[in-house]
């Protein structure tokens, strides 16, 4: 079955071809989404501005939240169908992309939650003889036109993280997806549209060509840019955005893991196992580098390459996979590359370590890598964790601080003094005791910090950047 999806931008057409789009795991067509090119883009920019320009085209708050909430009904109704077709396209494992579809219906609830309870605040007046007779207060009004450029590796749950909140601040959004996985993002958009929000309040666009995006991004229409994908690419469109664009920017970590001797090896195991290799590792917070105390390192070694070898590699639309393909085949190869440079400079491979296919590769760990290999010092978003015994937790700490990166780290011990060390000196901007550093709800903040990214995502917070508090002050000498 292939699903095929024409230009969704209201009043225009493009010239551009569709582009294909297939599965990761057999390479076979599952669909075709119509791109939009310059012409088209620049279209949408006005459609989207002339919305925020006209106070009165605004939707009102009691209407977005009637819009979301009929949008969680219709998400409901098509669960299976939104999981299976998520799986089939961006090569999640069935029982995830459950998981996926669950945590996309949840985020468009918090966005109706948010927009129940979120309040302004009243600014002290009276306590100084200039601010006498005053009253002040603020209230919150969109930031104005939103650009979201996505990533591949959640298709559903990353667009309702990009454009929920922008559709709940009351913001025109203007949204392109990767083009590896276009369709859960314009089946998204569809279900907007379909529990009432005009067209031209949320148009997906895949871009023909680097230069339509870039366009895109950088226009001077744009009032706040959301990018969730790689450091390189998201630096380079920041400083390239037109003056007074605000910007939120989720890139990837090379995520470290401290295990201490008395940790708790039964409990951090299959932890650090799910974590390292869920969604084969296409993680921006994805366990990679392990840091164990030597007098335990054999006995981790040894768990989670059982653990590793147990797991199925396969088909994702299937039950009983726990690890489904990297992206592309390219991809394969460059996962592949990077471990067979770590075993010529010394790593050992304990398991894994080969392709399976043309798009799978083996869950692979390796020990004690060299700290300049690509898989130490670089995000490997593959299914490959990295094993570096250490004696002292001063050292461990230093290893795990001496990279550029810097998101989520973790840290497994029984010694509650240990734990709240490595929190203070850990940088990240979330350290988690006794659990993966992949772990996340989408209420809490997550924020990449050093080239890791820019700003805070999380469902409120994400409508806090893409809200402005406006203040009112009162003069009156009945005050």
């Amino acid at each position: 079955m292939t699903e095929n999806y024409p230009l969704m931008v209201p009043g225009v057409k493009s010239n551009a071809q569709s582009v294909e789009v297939v599965s990761p795991f057999n390479r076979r067509k599952i669909g075709t989404a119509a791109r939009a090119d310059m012409q088209t883009v620049m279209h949408a920019l006005d459609n989207a501005q002339g919305l925020y320009k006209n106070k009165e085209k605004w939707i009102p708050a009691w209407k977005r939240i009637d819009i979301l909430e009929r949008v969680v009904k219709i998400m409901e109704k098509k669960f299976d169908y939104l999981a299976r077709e998520s799986a089939r396209e961006g090569g999640k494992p069935l029982v995830d992309s459950h998981h996926e579809v669950s945590r996309a219906i949840d985020g468009v609830k918090l966005c109706i939650e948010t927009l129940r309870t979120q309040a302004g605040t009243e600014i002290p007046m009276g306590i100084s003889r200039s601010s006498t007779n005053r009253m002040a207060f603020t209230s919150h009004e969109p930031i104005g036109v939103v650009v979201a450029v996505s990533a591949f590796n959640h298709p559903l749950n990353l667009i309702v993280h990009q454009v929920g909140p922008a559709i709940a601040a009351g913001c025109p959004v203007i949204v392109k997806p990767s083009e590896d996985t276009p369709l859960s993002c314009l089946r998204f958009v569809k279900i907007l549209r379909s529990a009432g929000l005009p067209d031209e309040w949320c148009q997906p666009v895949v871009t023909a060509g680097r230069d339509v995006s870039t366009a895109l991004v950088t226009d001077k229409r744009v009032d706040f840019f959301s990018f969730i994908g790689s450091a390189p690419v998201g630096w380079y469109l920041r400083s390239k955005l037109s003056s007074g664009t605000r910007c939120a920017l989720e890139h990837g970590g090379v995520a470290p893991v401290i295990v201490t001797k008395d940790a708790d090896l039964s409990m951090a195991i299959p932890l650090l196992t799910k974590g390292g290799f869920y969604h084969a590792g296409q993680v921006c917070v994805s366990v990679q580098r392990i840091f164990v105390h030597y007098s335990i390192a054999d006995k981790l070694a040894k768990g989670l390459s059982k653990e590793a070898k147990s797991m199925k590699v396969g088909d994702p639309t299937k039950a009983s996979t726990d690890i489904g393909p990297l992206i592309r085949p390219r991809e394969v190869d460059r996962v592949d590359e990077w471990v067979k440079d770590a075993v010529n400079g010394g790593a050992k491979v304990l398991t894994g370590g080969y392709r399976l296919s043309k798009t799978c590769y083996a869950p692979t760990v390796l020990f004690n890598p060299p700290s300049k290999a690509k898989v130490s010092s670089q995000e490997i978003f593959g299914p490959v964790i990295c094993i570096y015994p250490y004696r002292s937790i001063d050292q461990a700490i230093k290893r795990s601080n001496s990279l550029e990166f810097a998101f989520q780290a973790a840290v497994f011990t029984g010694n509650i003094d240990t734990a709240t060390y490595c929190y203070k000196q850990l940088d990240a901007s979330a350290v988690m005791i006794n659990d993966h550093t992949a772990f996340r709800v989408d209420w809490m903040p997550f924020a990449g910090l050093k080239q890791s990214g820019q700003g805070i995502g999380g469902i409120h917070h994400t409508m806090q950047e893409m809200q402005i508090e406006k203040m009112m002050v009162i003069n009156s000498k009945s005050l």
